[in-house]
């Protein structure tokens, strides 16, 4: 590590002592969900204070190898020797696993998610993009044994969607795919196009935390509630139920549709739960935006105008263009396996706050 934690571990391990008693305490658990949030917390700094001291540990016994290496006693250099590449392998993934757990977890990383998925630029071609998203971000939640739910969607008559709305529920899912936000840009070479010229199409995605009722109060009357007849393909219940719900946000002029389910009632608190969750990140933008001055920026801002991610389908390339990541297993990426391309963002950006941490930044 370029950084020194000493001071941040310091500060950790006081905490951890104050939390100590706090656990030991019977009292704490006559408020349920501050009792949670201690021992979460509790948790939390036991693993890395563990990680830390099992990090010292692994650092002192590789220079006493390497000093014994060098020794002149033939065998026991012999036998230190073969333990230096193992222990030189250990510490970068120890110190990786402490940068992850130094800093308190960012806002809403243990919510579910709802992902929004839109058509950009390149008309049929930026549908079928979209819909090739969106079957890799479901994919990956298969593979990582994430639940998703359809809300919403308009497909195109090329194939893909024009729009795809679905919801994510699992362990920490905002946390792991709150970095794709933004614009995703397509190369490859259509279908329709005969002379094998490469086009260029972009999706835009967001992915917003669940909003839960707490967060936004929506109010009876600034609400217009529609009931219609669900168009589209998608068989004889759909074309014979009235379960269509349009939801209107009359301060915000925001309207939210859902017709996934046959039942009204359902789609009503799909709708209602997304129309939270867009006025919960209008108002999380606005904060932020206040801030913006005095803040280092950080990766993966979420802003829809940012172009995040380069899809070149010829080159088999993979570009994240906010950490500088190329990678040549486009193939593989489409087919959900995104793991370690969220680690490798979610490990600069954490670096990113540490510097700013540790520099006393706000």
């Amino acid at each position: 590590m370029n950084l020194d934690f000493a001071p941040l571990i310091a500060k950790r391990r006081e905490r951890f002592a104050e939390l100590e008693t706090a656990v030991a305490d019977p009292s704490l658990f006559d408020d349920a969900k501050k009792a949670r949030e201690v021992l979460r917390e509790h948790s939390r700094l036991k693993e890395l204070l563990t990680t830390w001291d099992d990090l010292a540990r692994t650092r002192t016994q590789l220079e006493e190898n390497q000093e014994l290496a060098s020794g002149n006693d033939p065998e026991m250099a012999e036998l230190a020797s073969a333990e230096v590449p193992e222990l030189e392998a250990r510490i970068p993934k120890l110190e990786q696993a402490v940068l992850f757990t130094l800093l308190p977890p960012q806002p809403d990383d243990d919510r579910d998610a709802i992902v929004e998925i839109r058509a950009g630029t390149g008309g049929s071609e930026a549908a079928i993009f979209a819909g090739d998203l969106y079957r890799m971000y479901t994919r990956y939640a298969e593979a990582e044994g994430l639940r998703t739910e359809m809300i919403e969607a308009s497909p195109s008559d090329a194939g893909g969607y024009k729009e795809v709305i679905f919801q994510v529920f699992g362990e920490d899912v905002f946390r792991r795919l709150r970095y794709e936000s933004g614009v995703h840009r397509v190369q490859r070479v259509p279908a329709t196009e005969a002379q094998g010229r490469i086009h260029t199409s972009t999706a835009t995605v967001a992915v917003l935390p669940e909003a839960e009722e707490v967060d936004i109060e929506l109010r009876p009357q600034d609400l217009r509630i529609e009931v219609c007849r669900a168009g589209g393909p998608g068989g004889q219940g759909v074309n014979t139920t009235d379960s269509a719900v349009q939801v209107m946000h009359i301060p915000t002029g925001k309207i939210v549709r859902c017709q996934d389910g046959r039942s009204q009632q359902k789609n009503k608190e799909k709708a209602l739960t997304i129309l939270r969750s867009r006025l919960l990140e209008e108002k999380r933008e606005e904060e932020a935006a206040k801030y913006a001055a005095h803040r280092k920026s950080q990766i993966g801002s979420g802003g829809r105008e940012e172009k995040i991610r380069t899809y070149n389908f010829p080159q088999n390339r993979l570009t994240d263009h906010r950490i500088g990541l190329t990678l040549y297993n486009l193939d593989r990426v489409m087919e959900g396996e995104i793991v370690d391309l969220i680690a490798a963002i979610e490990a600069a950006d954490t670096q990113e706050r540490l510097e700013h941490s540790v520099s006393g930044g706000n």
